[in-house]
C-alpha cells in the first residue's frame, strides 16, 4: 500500500495555551493522528528570525561573543535577531546587522532557511549572506551585551570542528556561505580585490 504526505498529516481538534511570554507561547494541542487515534503535541511559537553572514571586504566573516543565559555561557554566533510583526525578513537581516554590529551592507543574498527545533517549535530563521559592509555605530538594544569580532571563514570551520562553535544557526549558515562562496569563485575575487 503506498502511502502519500497527506497520510502523515495530523489535524489539530482543540488548542490551549499553557503559558505566554514576550516573546513565545507554549502550547498544547489535542490532534487527530493519520491513523484516527488522538494525541497531544505540545510546542513553543516564534515570531521566526533571520540570520547574518556578515562578510567584510578581506573575505573575514563578523561574529559575536554574547552570553547565552539559559546555558550560562558565552557563545560564538552571527548577528541575528527576531522578526517583527509584519516586518519583510530583508529587513529584519539588515535592521540586525546594524543594531548589533554597527555594519550596514550594500548586497545581500538569501542562502536559505532553516527549522531549528521541529518537534517543538514552529520557529523558522531566514539566513542571509551581506557584503559590502561599511563600519557605523551599532543600536544594540539596553539588554544587550556583545562582543563583535572577526575572523576567517577557514578559522570558523576549524572551530565548528573542534566545538569551539555549537551555536547551530551559526553552524548551518557558515555551511551555507561555505557552499556559496565555493560556487561562486567571483564573489571571493571580488572581496579580495575590495580588501
Amino acid at each position: 500500500m503506498l502511502i502519500s504526505e497527506d497520510d502523515l498529516i495530523e489535524h489539530c481538534l482543540s488548542s490551549q495555551t499553557i503559558a505566554a511570554g514576550g516573546m513565545l507561547t507554549v502550547k498544547s494541542d489535542q490532534v487527530r493522528l493519520p491513523n484516527g487515534n488522538s494525541s497531544v503535541r505540545e510546542y513553543v511559537t516564534h515570531p521566526g528570525a533571520v540570520l547574518v553572514v556578515p562578510i567584510l571586504p578581506n573575505g573575514h566573516i563578523v561574529l559575536e561573543k554574547q552570553f547565552r543565559y539559559p546555558l550560562r555561557q558565552v557563545f560564538i554566533e552571527l548577528p541575528a535577531g527576531k522578526i517583527d510583526p509584519d516586518e519583510d525578513v530583508l529587513v529584519t537581516g539588515q535592521r540586525e546587522l546594524l543594531e548589533e554590529t554597527g555594519y550596514t551592507a550594500s548586497h545581500w543574498v538569501k542562502l536559505g532557511l532553516q527549522h531549528p527545533c521541529i518537534g517543538y517549535s514552529n520557529e523558522v530563521i531566514h539566513i542571509y549572506l551581506a557584503h559590502g559592509l561599511v563600519a557605523g555605530t551599532h543600536q544594540r538594544d539596553e539588554d544587550e551585551s556583545l562582543l563583535v569580532f572577526q575572523d576567517s571563514l577557514n578559522n570558523c570551520l576549524t572551530q565548528i570542528q573542534s566545538g569551539k562553535i555549537t551555536d547551530g544557526k551559526t553552524i548551518i549558515a557558515l555551511f551555507l556561505a561555505e557552499k556559496y562562496l565555493a560556487l561562486n569563485p567571483e564573489l571571493q575575487t571580488q572581496l579580495q580585490c575590495d580588501g
